[in-house]
């Protein structure tokens, strides 16, 4: 490049650069950016730490998978979809066992419970006896800690036990994991006059207001891996335990609502039977309490003080069971209609309180609907068939039925209101 170019070139860009520095110079300073206004972060909750009660579909998360099942429990076949189904013979065995405390082994884990969720599976004992799993509620942690206290004690006591002289054995793997989790499991072997009927695998584990039964029958040598078994119930127990406490973190439970207290001098037809009694009468109350709020009505009072009394409405047309406890005047039970279907006479659905729209006399399926998340209830030995449903603070309501609950025809024939914290405890300990 020339020189004369290479000077007009350079001249050029100063003639350009000039105007910008005129420019720049006549701009006003430039402001500081203001510092920007953190946006507040919402404070994580608190991790719930109130009772590990566990309610109505909730009892689905201690469900073993099919496939945990089949890989677990030898000779499970096939296996059935999870139901809120559960069948209780509740006639005990008429046996004598020793050490006493093995007793608990045979009785069923679901008597006193309030809800089941349950899963069932044919058995390779080829009799016709099907396996089964059930998840268990109760009312509160005490119930279910009093129960397993038991089961922990005969995982201790029983691996050689006698049934009827017979020479019997369990011997159980216990899991004792921090927070609660408990789990047992092992071959329940009673051979005696009868065979093998009753050699089984059996297992249970508790958390919270749960427990956790497993029971299939078996024959020839045992099979069973009882220290997975153990770990499995216990597996799932810890899991639903942290979802819980992650669920009533995020959406902390709040307390029902009941509706107002009826007036007393207005007819029963008009009041309602809900979750903490009838009407204006409450459960957890004395007896004595529990009838004067029902003024005018025939009082019947427990022969002995304690256990089932009856109100008579003023124009006889209703009545209400009033259930103490065994030993002391507190109401647990308030029951309109009938138990059974057997009993008679029928009772009058028009003449008796409701349960919201729900009354004596309708399908059980309206129940279903306006209540949902509860379990049918088959009791064999005494014939009884209910749908029943529960809050997460122990209380139940029962809709007796004419029929197996599971029936579409089924009907209502009476409905109870109870408190299921005051139940006495069915065991074998000395409080029982």
């Amino acid at each position: 490049m020339s020189r004369s170019r290479s000077f007009v070139t350079a001249a050029l860009g100063i003639v350009a650069v000039g105007p910008l520095l005129a420019l720049a110079a006549c701009a006003s300073e430039p402001q500081a950016a203001p510092t920007p206004t953190p946006t507040p972060t919402a404070a994580a909750p608190e991790p719930y730490a109130g009772p590990v009660h566990f309610v109505g579909d909730e009892l689905d998360w201690f469900l073993p998978t099919a496939e945990q099942i089949a890989a677990t429990i030898p000779g499970a076949g096939e296996i059935s979809d999870p139901d809120a189904n559960l069948q209780q013979v509740s006639d005990g065995w008429g046996a004598t066992i020793d050490p006493e405390i093995c007793t608990v082994l045979l009785y069923e884990a679901s008597l006193g419970s309030i809800g089941a969720r349950t899963i069932t599976w044919t058995g390779a004992a080829g009799d016709g006896r099907d396996g089964y799993l059930h998840a268990l509620q109760f009312a509160d942690e005490k119930q279910t800690q009093a129960k397993m206290d038991e089961y922990l004690a005969a995982a201790r006591a029983c691996g050689q036990f006698t049934f009827d002289g017979h020479d019997s054995s369990y011997a159980a793997v216990v899991v004792d994991e921090p927070e609660g989790v408990q789990a047992i499991a092992a071959p329940l072997m009673i051979p005696g006059d009868q065979g093998e009927w009753v050699w089984t695998y059996f297992g249970i584990s508790s958390v919270g207001n749960v427990i956790v039964e497993f029971w299939q029958p078996f024959t020839g040598e045992p099979g069973l891996d009882s220290a997975a078994a153990a770990r499995l119930l216990a597996d799932q127990a810890e899991a639903a335990r942290d979802r819980l406490v992650e669920t009533l973190t995020e959406n902390p439970p709040v307390p029902r609502e009941e509706p107002p207290a009826a007036d007393p001098a207005s007819a029963w037809s008009t009041w309602t039977i809900g979750f903490d009694g009838v009407g204006q009468l409450r459960l957890g109350e004395d007896f004595a309490t529990v009838a004067a709020a029902a003024p005018g009505a025939e009082v019947i009072a427990p022969e002995g003080g304690a256990g089932d009394g009856t109100l008579v409405s003023p124009d006889g047309s209703a009545r209400i069971l009033v259930r103490t406890q065994d030993t002391s005047t507190i109401v647990t039970q308030l029951r309109i209609g009938a138990l059974a279907a057997y009993e008679a006479p029928k009772p009058d659905g028009a003449a008796l309180p409701r349960a919201g729209t729900v009354g004596v006399g309708d399908p059980v399926s309206a129940a279903m609907t306006a209540f949902p998340g509860g379990t049918v209830v088959h009791v064999i030995s005494a014939g009884l068939d209910y749908y029943g449903v529960a809050t997460r603070d122990g209380h139940v309501m029962m809709f007796h039925t004419d029929r197996d609950a599971a029936d579409p025809e089924a009907r209502i024939i009476g409905i109870t209101a109870e408190d299921a914290n005051l139940r006495r405890h069915y065991g074998f300990s000395p409080e029982s």
